[in-house]
């Protein structure tokens, strides 16, 4: 038997901070294929709701309690945004500069990161937060005059998410992965995806995939890049193992003729990573 000791060195844990954010925009399949940086991120405030519990009642007694379905909510605050955000904040950009507003919103994916320190050290590591399915609400702002104690205005969104699916466990909008506990290889493939590499774009894969790296399922596969007949304007999507190929957001395969100058761009399925260094988009000029 072990005897509990509290507060012993180097076990005592806190967690503050958020950094490393970036703003990821869905393709058309859904899959998180572009990711932005976020400069400026201040907060990240974690709003969940739902999991109330409902008595019910029988023979007199509390029978049992029924808990509703849970939502993750939140708030982001910053200082600035990317100019990629203006799409899921309700503006069309018509022309550069000109913006029309209460737009559609899109709905998008976030992470970002928090630090973890112990009394040791305020470096000992940091969990990677997710986020899927996200919408932000329409927000305030206010333009206030310059006055002797100027202030950057500050930006504010609340948000809201639909949870996404994850095999064998119920749906989620959120995955979170600790550095401290976690494999280091495998800590570093997801940073691979999710800060992009020198050969490859930043991506958010779905919690499928996150699981089948830390599983240690996650096979390499090497892009091969299209081919072009410019007499007949022909591109050739090759098949490769583990590896979809894209084009205008939409799943591309066999041969395709073009119209004018188009990007293919290829990501990994789910339990594939990209072989490093590899190139994974090509410009193909009509």
């Amino acid at each position: 038997m072990t005897v509990i000791k509290w507060d012993q060195v180097g076990s005592r844990k806190y967690e503050t901070g958020v950094d490393h954010g970036v703003l990821y925009i869905p393709d058309g399949g859904g899959a998180y294929s572009t990711g932005v940086p976020w400069n400026g991120l201040t907060t990240v405030t974690e709003s969940p709701s739902g999991a109330e519990a409902t008595a019910q009642y029988a023979d007199n007694i509390k029978y049992l309690n029924l808990v509703s379905a849970e939502a993750w909510g939140g708030t982001i605050e910053a200082l600035t945004f990317p100019d990629e955000w203006n799409q899921f904040d309700g503006l069309a950009e018509p022309q550069p500069g000109v913006q029309i507003g209460q737009q559609p919103r899109k709905p998008f994916g976030l992470s970002y990161r928090t630090l973890i320190g112990t009394d040791l050290t305020s470096q000992a590591g940091y969990k990677i937060h997710m986020v899927f399915g996200a919408l932000a609400a329409p927000s305030e702002k206010a333009h206030a005059t310059v006055n002797d104690t100027p202030a950057a205005l500050a930006f504010s969104w609340a948000i809201t998410t639909t949870p996404v699916d994850v095999p064998g466990y119920g749906p989620t909008a959120t995955l979170t992965v600790d550095s401290t506990l976690v494999d280091a290889d495998a800590l570093a493939t997801l940073e691979d995806f999710l800060y992009g590499t020198s050969g490859t774009d930043p991506s958010m894969p779905m919690p499928a995939a996150v699981l089948a790296i830390f599983e240690g399922t996650v096979v390499d596969a090497t892009p091969i890049a299209p081919t072009y007949t410019s007499g007949t304007h022909t591109v050739v999507v090759p098949t490769v193992a583990g590896i979809t190929y894209w084009i205008n957001g939409e799943v591309a395969t066999g041969s395709i003729v073009i119209t004018e100058s188009t990007v293919v761009s290829a990501t990994p399925d789910v339990g594939y990573k990209f072989t490093q260094p590899s190139v994974n988009e090509w410009l193909i000029t009509f």
